[in-house]
């Protein structure tokens, strides 16, 4: 093994710099595609232009060509671990020509057994290297982005770094004692349009007084929000309790059903401005009620709803119920998460809905903890809208940086989110790929 080493990404062990690449392991051009494989030369259950490599010979897999599996039945490349609980390893192939600055789409499929925690045990990643065959950035991941069948397609869309010539394909199996993946159809190319996602997000600050009733209230938010319709906002994020607020009424007196006269009222709102509205509400379902959280979609109809899982000890002398789920809706900008105020105190409602794909947490909240806000998206890697009365309203990005904040002379703060901006941690490379790759779900805290 070449004396060289570098922490090898997800696998946090020493490995042979990339660019030392095992005597067969020729460079191909892209756009490249590798499948068929029962139809390549195969030497020692290595085909033509893949090598196979582990850390240390002790803890290698095995490797081979499966000639009978495929997603066409024409072979795929296989890693099976053997009972060998610390098993590591991958299939690399590089391929060369490709340009610094352009964009390239990274495609494969796999089929895993006998692996009890898929994100943590199969890899599949991009390595950028450059005329020297050393590595530019940190590796990029990519992610499972749904079944096809039996087979899973995993996707990744970067930029190539500065001075990268090559890149190395890499498709591993880790820590399944009884663990099996096959790969097939793997596919690097260039994306002559890349995804360029922005979303006009407004997070509103603002405290009605003396109201009299739940409708009066909403209405004073509504023509607030109606003011900046110039803006064009795609979502716009309103406090906790917007039906409460103002007038201090109990619980029972203002729970209300979902549709229900609420609903209604920010449904004309967000057809008349085109736009996605999130605001907390008191929601009655028979002798139960809920602190809940409604989206509103564009035409103004109910796209969602989410209830308070965590509630502070007021609310349950309130009389309210914790909900019991973390939906994630889908609009037509992306997947959006909402959480309610107390939610925010505990790690696991931001990451449940990060696990499932949200990429902005909304969050109406009467007042907590700014520094726990921050930390959500950071450690989710997300953009988070929070909207408050007795607490900052502001929009950060998945760094913690505040992008804007609402005041009490500019109520409604705007800012475009960039959803499919890559933001680069220095060392560690793309952290919204990377964190789901190298968190240990397998361990239990309880």
């Amino acid at each position: 093994m070449d004396s060289r080493c570098i922490i090898w990404g997800i696998m946090l062990m020493a490995a042979c710099l990339p660019g030392a690449a095992q005597k067969g392991d020729l460079p191909v051009k892209p756009p490249a595609r590798f499948k068929d494989f029962a139809e390549m030369k195969v030497t020692g259950n290595i085909p033509e232009g893949w090598t196979a490599w582990s850390p240390r010979e002790e803890i290698a897999p095995g490797f081979s060509v499966d000639a009978a599996s495929g997603r066409e039945g024409k072979g795929a490349l296989l890693i099976a671990a053997g009972g060998n609980a610390a098993a590591v390893g991958s299939w690399r192939a590089r391929v060369s020509g490709v340009a610094a600055g352009r964009t390239y789409k990274f495609t494969a499929y796999y089929r895993a057994e006998g692996t009890p925690f898929e994100r943590r045990s199969v890899a599949a990643r991009l390595d950028w290297l450059d005329d020297k065959g050393e590595r530019c950035n940190p590796p990029d991941y990519a992610l499972d982005t749904g079944k096809e069948g039996v087979w899973t397609r995993v996707e990744h869309i970067a930029p190539a770094p500065e001075n990268a010539r090559s890149v190395l394909i890499e498709l591993s199996l880790a820590w399944a004692k009884e663990g099996r993946v096959w790969w097939d159809d793997i596919r690097l190319e260039e994306d002559p349009s890349p995804p360029d996602r922005i979303v006009r997000a407004a997070a509103v600050f603002h405290r009605p007084r003396e109201t009299k009733s739940a409708a009066e209230s909403v209405a004073e938010f509504c023509r607030l929000v109606e003011r900046a319709a110039d803006r064009k906002p795609d979502i716009v994020c309103l406090p906790e309790g917007v039906t409460l607020v103002g007038n201090g009424l109990p619980f029972p007196e203002i729970a209300e059903p979902i549709p229900g006269p609420t609903t209604r009222t920010l449904g004309i709102l967000a057809k008349k401005m085109n736009c996605y509205i999130v605001a907390g509400i008191y929601e009655r379902e028979g002798r139960v009620i809920y602190n809940t959280a409604v989206l509103i979609g564009r035409k103004g109809e109910v796209a969602g709803k989410y209830r308070k899982t965590h509630l502070p000890r007021e609310e349950v002398e309130g009389g309210l119920t914790p909900g019991d789920a973390y939906p994630v809706f889908r609009t037509d900008f992306g997947k959006v998460g909402l959480m309610i105020c107390w939610d925010v105190q505990f790690p696991e409602p931001a990451r449940a809905l990060a696990l499932q794909g949200a990429e902005v947490l909304l969050l109406p909240i009467w007042g907590g903890s700014e520094t726990l806000a921050r930390a959500r998206a950071i450690e989710n890697h997300a953009f988070l809208i929070s909207s408050s009365y007795d607490m900052k309203t502001f929009i950060v990005d998945p760094t913690g940086e505040t992008l804007v904040e609402a005041t009490t002379e500019s109520p409604i703060a705007f800012a475009d989110l960039h959803l499919d901006r890559k933001i680069i941690q220095p060392w560690l490379g793309d952290m919204k790929t990377r964190t789901w790759k190298e968190r240990r779900p397998d361990l239990k805290t309880e």
